[in-house]
């Protein structure tokens, strides 16, 4: 681990008990990318669409719905078994450059969100990037973000097991010194589809599920609350979510998320 991560570790360990013992804010704030903090999910549709488009296949918007959150390598196995004809191993970098060519020409910020991110940013509350995308999409998002929104980011091609699995989510918390299973319930997690709702809530984190850009229904999932608009939310919101959910936890009766 570099000097950095170090830094932010060391930043981080010395201000979890202050904060959980004052006001219950949370320890840090873990956000999925792709439909939770940016509306880029219709362009990674057009991606695709526009790609089956040239090189044939059956695919559409609808289908694009139905492998939303999985990892591209997930989507480029389906697309060629609806007969697109590029090799496998191709369609992933050729949807990338798809997305990030919209992107540059506007970054689908979610309204309010942005806020959210600069207020986070005052209180001291550390926020990671936590996307099954890969490297280069994450840092085109967090140059474009409130200055020093966030503290770092996990990305889909770091090497870990990928949502559903809870790995990106606990490496997020390792990397500002959030190791105990314990704290993770301190820490809220932003994510809008199944599968990274399963992750972040098998990592431990207070997990919300958002609910404004997929038309997926996630009511029946896992998350500990659900939320269709950033609009108006602030740190208090967040911090009762914190209370209430480690109210739950020290309950007798007590679900885990």
């Amino acid at each position: 681990m570099n000097m950095e991560h170090q830094k932010k570790e060391s930043r981080a360990g010395s201000t979890d008990k202050v904060r959980s013992a004052v006001g219950r804010q949370p320890l840090a704030v873990f956000w999925d990318m792709d439909g939770t903090l940016i509306d880029s999910e219709p362009y990674w549709h057009q991606a695709e669409v526009d790609l089956a488009r040239e090189h044939g296949g059956d695919w559409n918007a609808d289908m694009g719905w139905q492998v939303s959150g999985k990892p591209l390598t997930s989507v480029a196995k389906v697309m060629r078994e609806r007969g697109l004809n590029v090799p496998e191993n191709q369609i992933p970098e050729l949807l990338i450059d798809g997305v990030i060519a919209m992107e540059e020409r506007h970054m689908p910020w979610i309204e309010g969100v942005r806020d959210i991110l600069a207020d986070l940013v005052e209180a001291g509350i550390p926020s990671i990037l936590v996307t099954t995308s890969p490297r280069r999409m994450a840092q085109a998002v967090v140059a474009k973000a409130p200055e020093g929104a966030f503290a770092d980011y996990v990305c889909g091609d770091d090497g870990l097991a990928q949502k559903p699995d809870p790995a990106p989510y606990l490496h997020a918390g390792s990397l500002v010194g959030i190791n105990s299973p314990d704290l993770m319930a301190s820490c809220l997690a932003f994510e809008d589809t199944l599968t990274g709702i399963t992750s972040a809530v098998a990592s431990g984190a207070t997990t919300v599920a958002y609910t404004g850009t997929n038309p997926v229904d996630t009511s029946s999932g896992p998350q500990f609350a659900s939320i269709n608009s950033y609009v108006g939310v602030n740190l208090d919101y967040f911090s009762a979510l914190v209370a209430r959910r480690l109210g739950r936890l020290g309950s007798p009766a007590a679900q885990t998320c």
